[in-house]
């Protein structure tokens, strides 16, 4: 499909900001896109009560999500490279607003599921642009440091969601529809800031949509497959808490408290920022096994406060995990993009995200169905459990690598 990017240059509205404030403006539009990701969140079962579906729905309308930031990540990867970061920020922010719609809305589990399409395909255009229109607002000598806030901000933003949904649902009115009334305000906001900001690549004069390829060459297969293996398993812990920790809390802890489920959520994502973080700190050759052992030793906590009915334990779980999936994700994907060719870069990037993404899809429907059939604890223990091995096979694998040794 070819378009004449001129003609979409022409309606443009001049930016009247520099690329400081361009910065700050961005930042904020991410951190409001990501948190419309995860606001429904502590409220399904409050949906679950008033239109009636099993934990299992629950599970596939949240891995819908998933399906949605693939979509995203393969048809509109490299668009912002050919309009320019603006326009494609713009689209995420319009597809966030008509997700936070399809909620406000939601009488029946159709615009359940079509508010969290919405969101996934937001989500997977915001992410990737919204990451290199910082890095590209940045002055030179700061780049790395704005790398570190976009991945800052993008936990944030999605640990903030739960927490302010699960506050406004237990303590405030209409907890259906406030929060999504609240989205909407900040959205026109973050919209009306994208506007003023600086275009800060060229704009192709003709522009070609095209699917982003998936492959990963040999050379890089085994740096990959190293880093994959811990990148599934921290997302997939994501995905647990962000999809069945208020069924988690309400049946197996007998805790229903809204705000409660958003503070343990707000945990695990603010936890992971964190081992981001930490990536500064370690020695490169130790950050990856570092992050299987705290997946590990997170997991082993989820599964004993599953057990023993303890949510000092299963928070403390989520912390764990929270800082060895941050720190063995950043790592992961340096060390991929480190051993990629330049010219594949992105390619071998978006195969790594989506491996990541089929992490919080397929796994954590495989949890809502063995909870029909065993109850959800028996399902987040056995869940925890497989978990925790493959995060074991990844330590094994990355301490007997040959150049473990050097």
């Amino acid at each position: 499909m070819h378009v004449k990017g001129n003609s979409l240059m022409k309606i443009a509205l001049k930016a009247p900001v520099g690329r400081h404030p361009g910065f700050v403006l961005v930042s904020y539009a991410f951190a409001v896109t990501m948190m419309g990701t995860t606001l429904p969140t502590p409220l399904y079962p409050i949906y679950q009560q008033g239109i009636g579906f099993s934990s299992l729905l629950v599970t596939v309308i949240f891995a819908t999500y998933a399906v949605g930031v693939i979509a995203a990540l393969l048809l509109f990867g490299q668009l912002s490279d050919e309009i320019g970061r603006r326009w494609v920020l713009l689209a995420g922010l319009l597809l966030s607003a008509a997700s936070a719609l399809a909620f406000l809305f939601a009488g029946d589990l159709t615009l359940l599921f079509v508010g969290r399409m919405l969101s996934g395909l937001s989500a997977g255009i915001f992410t990737g642009t919204a990451t290199a229109a910082l890095v590209d607002l940045a002055p030179q000598e700061e780049q790395r440091k704005a790398t570190l806030i976009a991945a800052g901000v993008n936990m944030g933003g999605l640990g903030l969601g739960p927490l302010l949904s699960g506050v406004l649902a237990q303590y405030a009115v209409q907890p259906l529809r406030l929060v999504f009334i609240i989205n909407l305000i900040l959205l026109v906001l973050a919209i009306a800031g994208i506007l003023m900001i600086p275009e800060p690549v060229e704009v192709k004069t003709n522009v070609r949509l095209r699917l982003q390829r998936l492959r990963v060459p040999a050379q890089v297969r085994a740096t990959f497959i190293h880093a994959a293996i811990p990148g599934f398993v921290g997302f997939a812990v994501l995905g647990l808490f962000t999809a069945v920790a208020p069924e988690f809390l309400n049946q197996t802890l007998h805790i229903p408290n809204h705000a409660l489920t958003g503070l343990v959520v707000f945990a695990v994502f603010a936890s992971s920022t964190v081992g981001q973080l930490l990536l500064e700190r370690f020695p490169q050759r130790l950050t990856l096994p570092a992050g299987c052992i705290g997946l590990i030793i997170g997991l082993v906590l989820v599964a004993s406060g599953l057990q023993a009915h303890s949510l000092a334990l299963l928070v403390t779980g989520a912390v764990v995990a929270g800082l060895g999936q941050g720190l063995s994700f950043r790592a992961g994907l340096a060390e991929i993009n480190a051993r990629s060719p330049s010219t594949q870069r992105g390619e071998i990037a978006s195969s790594f995200f989506v491996v990541l993404y089929v992490a919080i899809s397929i796994p954590i429907i495989g949890v809502g169905m063995a909870a029909q059939i065993f109850g959800l604890q028996v399902a987040g223990i056995a869940f925890s459990a497989i978990m925790a091995i493959l995060a074991l096979i990844a330590l094994i694998i990355l301490v007997t690598r040959p150049d473990a040794q050097s």
